[in-house]
């Protein structure tokens, strides 16, 4: 959408009403015009690819690596496009710098859960305890992508690309603080923490993500320094779990459209092996160590949940 800068008592209709716009003006947080009914809007650049880091982008989608998509949805929290267990080489990425910013702690607070599984699924981010209504702030420069309350567990969550390449997710708000599009700095206030979505008891739940797999948070962020662990931060196919990212939940039907495929566990018994299960479930050892992040040579302990599909 273009803006005309300086043009006065044009005439729009919003939700079948016309309002008059007395101007337009640039901010830190974009481009936003102001309403003769003191209201404001922020208006969206149609032109925006989601790009924020082109040098990241150009590498992800060179002739070694294959190709990577990275959409901008503000409605939709995953994008569901890339599997990173598959990348050919390292990439390079410079957390913090002069060009991208500094590092901020979303909250100083005590680590209650990490990266790893957790009752028969993984927990793809780490917990940090606060209490309801704490201030939560942004981590790195960047723009907001999604600021709504989601239903599939998150509760409130807020998503911020950043200009050094990766996305965080800031979950169980009590309330949001900033809208998709808003520009934010690192330490800039983006919600208050709370206990919505499924949460027991008021946390944040944090997650750090490039091109839509999750990282472990402690592979970036020193969280008793509270500080990064290095500006420096190199990526390659051993930090993505294997079979686990949202790509994977979603197949092929036979008419070429796409479905959704609800996950389902196995509880191990007394006796079970991985190739018994497989012949259970119809599908092959190979899938499960991928879906399960384990070897065809691993123990399985009874009470464990595998991941069947």
């Amino acid at each position: 959408m273009k803006l005309f800068i300086g043009v006065f008592f044009l005439f729009v209709f919003t939700f079948g009403q016309s309002q008059i716009v007395l101007d337009t003006a640039d901010l830190d947080l974009g481009k936003i015009v102001i309403y003769s009914d003191q209201s404001w809007q922020l208006i969206e650049d149609k032109d925006f690819d989601g790009i924020l880091n082109p040098r990241i982008h150009s590498i992800m989608n060179s002739e070694e690596m294959g190709t990577h998509l990275l959409t901008w949805n503000t409605h939709d929290c995953y994008t569901r496009n890339n599997d990173l267990t598959k990348l050919k080489d390292t990439v390079w990425l410079c957390a913090e710098s002069d060009e991208f910013g500094g590092f901020t702690m979303p909250y100083d607070g005590v680590v209650t859960s990490r990266y790893k599984y957790r009752n028969g699924k993984f927990h793809n981010g780490i917990d940090i305890d606060l209490e309801t209504g704490d201030t939560v702030v942004s981590a790195w420069d960047g723009i907001v992508r999604y600021a709504e309350s989601n239903s599939g567990g998150y509760g409130n969550l807020v998503i911020v690309r950043h200009y050094n390449g990766l996305e965080t997710y800031y979950a169980h708000l009590s309330k949001l603080l900033t809208f998709s599009g808003q520009k934010v700095k690192s330490g800039d206030v983006i919600g208050l923490g709370g206990n919505t979505g499924h949460s027991f008891g008021s946390h944040l739940h944090f997650e750090v993500r490039f091109y839509d797999n999750t990282i472990n948070p402690e592979e970036v962020i020193d969280f008793k320094k509270k500080e990064l662990k290095s500006p420096n931060l190199f990526l390659h196919k051993t930090l993505f779990r294997p079979g686990v990212t949202p790509s994977s939940q979603w197949k092929t039907n036979s008419q070429g459209k796409k479905q959704y495929v609800e996950k389902k566990y196995y509880r191990v018994r007394s006796g079970d092996t991985l190739s018994g299960i497989a012949r259970k479930y119809k599908t092959s050892v190979n899938r499960l160590c991928s879906l399960n992040g384990i070897r065809s040579t691993s123990v399985l302990q009874i009470g464990q949940s595998i991941r069947v599909r």
